[in-house]
């Protein structure tokens, strides 16, 4: 599979995931939410960030839904996020979803939450 993004072609895995996270930029992560009919806000991007962030600087971790929502609610000041509240902005799975988004290799992770 692949993306065409401003004329250049993206090679992608059969899950839509990139093949090389170094091809990822921000119109790439718009091109791919926009197929998954996701309007990128603020709250989307700072999930993606934090995906990267986690990829790129902690070795490679890829955090679970229990560890998204506590360091988003750190991050947006709110103890009130919870699961469903990742879950309304990455309906595909916050984690699979926003790491797709994001450029980052699909998450090898069994289980947890």
């Amino acid at each position: 599979m692949a993306l065409d993004v401003d004329g250049k072609t993206i090679e992608t895995t059969p899950m839509g995931f990139l093949a090389d996270i170094g091809d990822w930029n921000e119109r790439i992560a718009e091109v791919i939410a926009e197929s998954e009919e996701i309007n990128l806000t603020e709250r989307h991007w700072d999930v993606v960030k934090y995906l990267r962030d986690e990829y790129i600087n902690n070795a490679g971790n890829q955090p679970n839904t229990r560890s998204m929502v506590k360091a988003m609610a750190k991050k947006w000041n709110d103890r009130k996020v919870k699961a469903k509240t990742l879950y309304d902005l990455f309906p595909g799975d916050p984690s699979k979803q926003g790491g797709r988004i994001g450029g980052l290799p699909e998450s090898r992770r069994k289980g947890g939450y």
